[in-house]
């Protein structure tokens, strides 16, 4: 188990070495989508970020539990407690229960990261199958002095919980200055301090979405889903909370102050948070007519977009950033991304194609002594992705004859692409998958070979020209022929 692995904790602002609480045991937890609506592609970011660190910690021996929770209850439209249900008001208008909603939009969500080829949470549990622990969670808020109820509501008291901990902690915010810039409290409202929030909502009559609970009919509010959610599964204390920096303000810092007022303890010991989308340098958001969603990624169909771009592209375009760098869509970057992907698999296409000699003009335990320190390095995506490009110009300069590879650095090197790539990239070959394809080029090739050995040299001209005008190169050598996209 590599001991070196240091990570950047939003809670300390510094990277950190990765020391976990019971290892080889990690537990992580990283907020999931509210599956109110199609899963955007900051969602998506997020989620692929952690699995890059959920394979990376798994390549490096770890036993990892990672939780991914389901927000599919409970989550108001403003963070301050206000306006509609989420769930109740697509419903509506959709015309369908608010569980047929969340059906329909979890699947959804979970049809996308297949097509990134992210592996699934060890664990995914659900807002509506937790009610009874974060009730539970909420009584021991109330008997250790840290929440009141007003009216059938339970809201969490920021001061009483300052007077003892820090509330911005997470953030480094100046707490006056907060509470100078959030608005007074209207008369209707029924909190006592301006930064209250609700841990439990009284069900209005109308609510569709309501759970019985010691305070009258209501349903849980936002963030205490995610405290209960996570003690259950992994403890008091653990590991690693991720999410998208957007969640650092509000929800993660109410997270801590539930969690410390539940247990005394700060829940988790590093926080990691993914940085925000923009397009062509402007912040990717729905009011801005500017975002756009992994389906309309995919086929294109997007005002903003000159044509469609596949999964992988997209996912090796997102690893090309590092996580915590700013990403900026735009169809320039997207055919860069595109044409980089496609060599790194072209010449993984090679690997098994190459001459073998008794020496090697390469070495390939640098590259991957390279790799695993970048990875160390707060999971750094990009410097990998350029010593896999190195890898690649080795595979192509032994496959044209111009370098000399051994079977104990080809071993390495197969090493090397199938760590990296596959297992802890999460990458794919689309183009090799479709064995339809292969099928059928292997049937041309073998016509070609018959065509050349009755000197029919006409033909056999014109398949490989043919082949070469769709972008398939062929090479002829004394093993036989090998294919490869241009």
């Amino acid at each position: 188990m590599d001991k070196g692995l240091q990570l950047y904790n939003t809670l300390t602002r510094k990277k950190e070495l990765f020391e976990p609480l019971n290892a080889p045991h990690v537990g992580m937890y990283v907020c999931g989508p509210t599956v109110y609506s199609d899963v955007h592609l900051g969602n998506c970011r997020t989620f692929i970020s952690f699995d890059l660190i959920f394979r990376y910690l798994k390549y490096s021996g770890y036993k990892v539990r990672y939780v991914r929770n389901i927000t599919d209850a409970g989550h108001l439209e403003g963070d301050r407690d206000e306006g509609d249900d989420k769930f109740a008001k697509r419903a509506k208008l959709e015309q369908l229960e608010p569980m047929e909603i969340v059906q329909k939009y979890t699947l959804g969500f979970h049809d996308v990261l297949r097509m990134f080829n992210t592996l699934p949470p060890s664990i995914e549990p659900t807002a509506t199958g937790h009610i009874t622990e974060q009730i539970e969670m909420i009584k021991v808020i109330m008997d250790n002095g840290y929440a009141y109820e007003a009216n059938g509501t339970i809201y969490f008291d920021v001061e009483k919980y300052s007077a003892k901990y820090n509330y911005t902690i997470l953030t480094n915010r100046n707490l006056e200055d907060m509470l100078a810039n959030t608005r007074e409290l209207g008369g209707q409202d029924d909190k006592r301090g301006r930064l209250d929030f609700a841990l439990w909502i009284k069900a209005k009559p109308e609510t569709i979405m309501r759970w019985p609970s010691p305070w009258g009919v209501g349903f849980p509010g936002w963030h205490i889903e995610c405290s209960a959610m996570s003690a259950k599964y992994l403890g008091d204390e653990f590991d690693i909370h991720g999410g998208g920096m957007d969640l650092a303000a509000t929800h993660h810092t109410n997270e801590i102050a539930q969690s410390e007022a539940c247990s005394h303890k700060q829940p988790a010991r590093y926080w990691m948070h993914t940085n925000m989308l923009t397009v062509n340098g402007t912040r990717m958001s729905k009011s801005a007519g500017n975002g756009f969603l992994p389906g309309e990624l995919f086929t294109g169909d997007h005002p903003l977009l000159e044509r469609g771009f596949s999964p992988m592209t997209v996912k090796f375009f997102m690893l090309q950033a590092h996580y915590r760098s700013t990403l900026d869509f735009s169809n320039e970057a997207l055919d860069a991304s595109e044409k980089g992907f496609r060599r790194l698999m072209n010449a993984v296409s090679l690997l098994d194609k190459l001459t073998l000699s008794a020496e090697s003009d390469f070495e390939i335990g640098p590259i991957i002594e390279n790799c695993i320190k970048a990875m160390n390095d707060d999971f750094n995506s990009p410097v990998v992705i350029a010593e896999l490009f190195e890898a690649t110009r080795i595979i192509n300069t032994v496959y044209d004859g111009k370098g000399k590879i051994n079977s104990a650095e080809l071993e390495k090197l197969k090493k090397l692409i199938g760590d990296f790539v596959f297992d802890i990239f999460g990458l794919k070959d689309e183009e090799s998958s479709n064995t339809e394809l292969n099928d059928v080029l292997d049937l041309i090739i073998d016509i070609r070979k018959t065509a050349k050995e009755n000197k029919d040299y006409a033909t056999s001209d014109k398949i490989r020209l043919g082949l070469q005008s769709m972008g398939i190169q062929l090479k002829d050598s004394k093993e036989g022929t090998t294919w490869n996209k241009a």
